[in-house]
């Protein structure tokens, strides 16, 4: 078995699976006759170890290795488990997301949960968009605005992720998400009094956040590192939407596609409402905004003591929560 991989430090937050390891897993799943001839890592994302698999007598497939469990945060605890709760809420996508083709969470094998999924065609528009002209980009976003729209169809039963808890009002769902996240910087040592600052003032706009009153499926993550496009083409065309290890159920307004898009205003990247459709924009709607922009900087910030990096090399806006604070009357 030839087998290719990323070289990390090795104390780095993604951890490799051994060639041995990888050949009982594909044992596991696809027989005891199986056999991997090539394995290339794919090194693309942060979070989970994703490997291409080259099995003799069968098409390509991609084996997802999740974090040791110990190492997960308690906001992204268990997401590959979410995932796979949330995979058939995505069949209006049909062939654009990819099938699991066989799951383990027993910890028997590797002591972490994996899964092999098919293999989709194409190349993450974060390596390929970028080579198209503003008119052939313009026209990739309205495929994206289509495709969001038909995740934000999907209606559900209750708030919060889709393996649960499940909450009965957005802003329950979205106060505790808020209270796992001041749990994960209390332990990384980063200080949780902003947090806790933003979690009171979802009472302070309970009215606003209670308008949310239809749960719909959010992908959690739907940006160009996750969607794949037709490599070579004259004009991009989306061929897959990967990783719904983030996918919950909650305010539309608040899934990270929106919140890109609405980051870009003014660009080719606003041909997205032309299939989308517009989003509120009432006073209740701007005040929510406030509190899904709290709760990505504060991701952000996580992210960036995580992967080690120097937080004075990453400027202010990515993660400073002052601005955002001092609108939601909570500051000093």
């Amino acid at each position: 078995m030839i087998v290719q991989t990323v070289e990390r430090e090795s104390d780095a937050f993604q951890q490799p699976v051994s060639p041995d390891q990888i050949e009982a897993v594909c044992r596991r799943a696809f027989g005891e006759h199986a056999r991997a001839t090539r394995v290339v890592e794919i090194g693309v994302g942060t979070y989970n170890s994703t490997y291409r698999v080259e099995l003799e007598g069968r098409e390509p497939v991609i084996l997802r290795v999740a974090p040791d469990r110990a190492r997960q945060l308690g906001s992204d605890r268990d997401a590959m488990r979410n995932e796979y709760a949330a995979a058939p809420y995505f069949a209006a996508l049909g062939d654009l997301v990819p099938r699991n083709l066989a799951v383990d969470f027993t910890h028997q094998l590797i002591g972490r949960d994996y899964l092999f999924q098919t293999l989709l065609p194409g190349v993450p528009a974060s390596q390929g968009l970028d080579s198209y002209s503003e008119a052939a980009r313009a026209s990739y976003y309205r495929q994206l605005g289509a495709v969001t729209r038909a995740v934000h169809d999907v209606r559900g039963d209750c708030f919060g992720r889709v393996s649960g808890p499940g909450f009965a009002t957005w802003r329950e769902a979205l106060a505790d998400r808020f209270r796992t996240l001041a749990r994960d910087y209390d332990e990384a040592g980063l200080g949780s009094g902003d947090i806790h600052r933003v979690i009171a003032a979802t009472e302070t706009h309970r009215t606003a956040l209670d308008e949310v009153g239809e749960p719909r499926l959010l992908h959690g993550d739907l940006w160009r590192l996750n969607i794949l496009i037709e490599a070579g083409t004259d004009e991009p065309t989306i061929t897959g939407i990967l990783d719904c290890d983030a996918a919950s159920w909650g305010d539309p307004l608040a899934d990270w596609t929106i919140h890109r898009v609405q980051q870009q205003a003014g660009t080719e990247v606003d041909a997205f409402w032309d299939t989308y459709g517009r989003p509120a924009t009432d006073a209740a709607a701007a005040v929510r905004e406030l509190f899904y922009r709290a709760r990505n900087l504060i991701g952000a910030r996580l992210d960036i003591d995580r992967r080690g990096i120097r937080l004075e090399t990453v400027p202010p806006i990515h993660w400073d929560l002052t601005e955002v604070l001092t609108r939601l009357e909570v500051g000093d």
